[in-house]
């Protein structure tokens, strides 16, 4: 099946560059403001299409729209909700491949990893498809003599999602399906160089029967973020991004009385014990480092090598990496580029700071034979060797493919510099120890734990969120702990009319 994006999203410029539009009230709406960005192929270099950016009027009508639709939506049952998830879940299996390929083009990703994205998106699709018994209340009869008490948890209202660019699918997808079957109305504002998948799945809930209203998309920058955080009618905030960001949104959103979560940046550790399986370890540490070109908030980008097995498992990895080809992701390549030229400046830019500053480089990715045409935004799996905590490829988050070996002598300093990380996302350790592996799950100070995995995303009925400056707020992303963020609770007390309470009593209510 053909994209409707293409018929009713763009508008070929004069130049011949597709110019797409918001998403406002179920219908496509072009750019008011005169602003705009360009959509770059970070393959090529070439520019795809250009991006409105929205005026603070376009944010109200986006808001304004998601509040009249609310009231109808909201008293929609809970059947019919289903109903259209169902319907959005069939057409998004059916159409997958098409969403990927979206995404390859703007993000850059190859095409396999950008279909795992989709799938692992459509995982709490299907999880909101449970809506109806994940919202059911509790009831007590006879609580008091003749009084029944029950709960509900109702949905908020209007609530914002802002996205980031490395998973323009899937980061949405924690969010929305969760919200829109518990009854809210949504304003997405995707990253401005990755905005065609959150038009294509506005289109895709069109055709699924969503009422119009219950889902916009407003492109922009911190115009549009900051319409949406101070916007009275919005009652939440979903974020994803880095940690300076993340610390704005919910002190910006929660100062104008929102509920907020705002997941930011990270710092992921491997943890290989002498035990481990090195050939198994050296896999997924490329796997985990350089998969989707390190843009990932779970990649691993600090390998700790503990006791005398470093020597080895270095040169393992690097062997691997040496292997690995990379070019345009359309192209069966193993890692595609960065998402544009300014990245792949400032992960150059680490690369040479970590050499400056006397890490090993071991293999160099800042140079090579990259299989695209044009003039992508490429840097190749890089390795460094005997990194120090103070340094920068360190103690910044890169968001790129360098993966830092950290060398330690025991377990306790590997717990020690995973602890005293200010980020604490995910974290990994390889062993063939039960009991190692199950002090560390213990002792470690993060929110995500994979114990011989090196990437521990959660699936769609468990929560996704780190500790420490990994998040801020108090709930993670979906799970029943994104139930709850997207609805409030009620508590009904009843009593039908009963003689023996008639009467005049200033008393406080007591049970009995």
């Amino acid at each position: 099946m053909t994209s409707t994006l293409d018929d009713t999203a763009t508008t070929p410029t004069d130049g011949g560059v597709p110019e797409l539009t918001h998403w406002i009230g179920g219908r496509a709406v072009p750019g008011g403001s005169g602003t705009f960005a360009d959509v770059t192929d970070p393959a090529t270099g070439a520019v795809g299409a250009r991006v409105p950016f929205a005026s603070a009027t376009e944010v109200q009508e986006a808001v304004a729209a998601a509040r009249t639709a609310f009231p109808g939506w909201r008293d929609t049952s809970l059947s019919t909700r289903t109903s259209i998830l169902f319907r959005f879940r069939e057409l998004l299996n059916a159409r997958a491949p098409e969403l990927a390929a979206l995404i390859t083009a703007e993000h850059g990703k190859v095409l396999s990893d950008a279909a795992g994205e989709v799938a692992r998106g459509q995982e709490v699709v299907e999880f909101a498809c449970g809506m109806p018994h994940l919202l059911k209340g509790g009831s007590t009869e006879n609580a008091s003599t003749g009084v029944d008490v029950h709960s509900v948890r109702q949905p908020l209202g209007v609530v914002g999602i802002i996205s980031p660019f490395n998973f323009p699918a899937m980061v949405p997808m924690w969010f929305f399906p969760i919200a829109i079957a518990a009854g809210n109305t949504v304003v997405l504002k995707p990253s401005e160089k990755v905005p065609s998948a959150a038009l294509w799945m506005a289109e895709l809930w069109r055709e699924a029967g969503l009422p119009d209203g219950v889902f916009n998309v407003v492109h922009g920058d911190k115009v549009a973020v900051d319409g949406l955080l101070t916007h009275p009618d919005v009652r939440s905030i979903s974020f994803v991004g880095s940690t300076p960001i993340a610390r704005y949104i919910y002190e910006t959103g929660t100062a104008h009385g929102k509920r907020v979560q705002a997941l930011g940046g990270a710092k992921n550790h491997m943890v290989v014990l002498p035990d481990a399986d090195l050939d198994l370890a050296a896999d997924q540490a490329v796997n985990a480092g350089f998969g989707s070109a390190g843009e990932r908030c779970m990649s691993i980008s600090a390998l700790v090598a503990v006791g005398d097995i470093a020597d080895v498992l270095v040169e393992k990895v690097a062997e691997r990496a040496r292997g690995l080809r990379t070019g345009d992701g359309r192209r069966s390549c193993d890692m595609g580029p960065l998402v544009t030229r300014v990245a792949q400046d400032r992960v150059s830019g680490y690369i040479d700071a970590g050499e400056r500053e006397g890490a090993t480089v071991v293999v160099d990715g800042r140079t090579g034979d990259f299989d695209a045409d044009g003039h992508g935004f490429f840097v190749g799996p890089t390795l460094l060797d005997r990194v120090g905590t103070d340094m920068s490829v360190y103690t910044d988050e890169i968001f790129g493919p360098v993966l830092s070996v950290v060398r330690v002598d025991s377990y306790e300093r590997a717990v020690e510099l995973i602890n005293a990380n200010p980020y604490g996302n995910g974290t990994a350790i390889f062993t063939n120890d039960g009991g190692a592996a199950r002090r560390f799950q213990n002792e470690v100070e993060v929110g995500m734990i994979g114990v011989n995995v090196p990437v521990p995303v959660p699936m769609a009925y468990y929560s996704f969120g780190g500790w420490k400056n990994s998040l801020f707020g108090d709930t993670h992303a979906h799970g029943t702990e994104g139930v709850h963020f997207f609805t409030r609770g009620k508590v009904v007390t009843t009593r039908w009319l009963d003689p023996s309470h008639a009467g005049v009593d200033l008393g406080f209510p007591q049970n009995g």
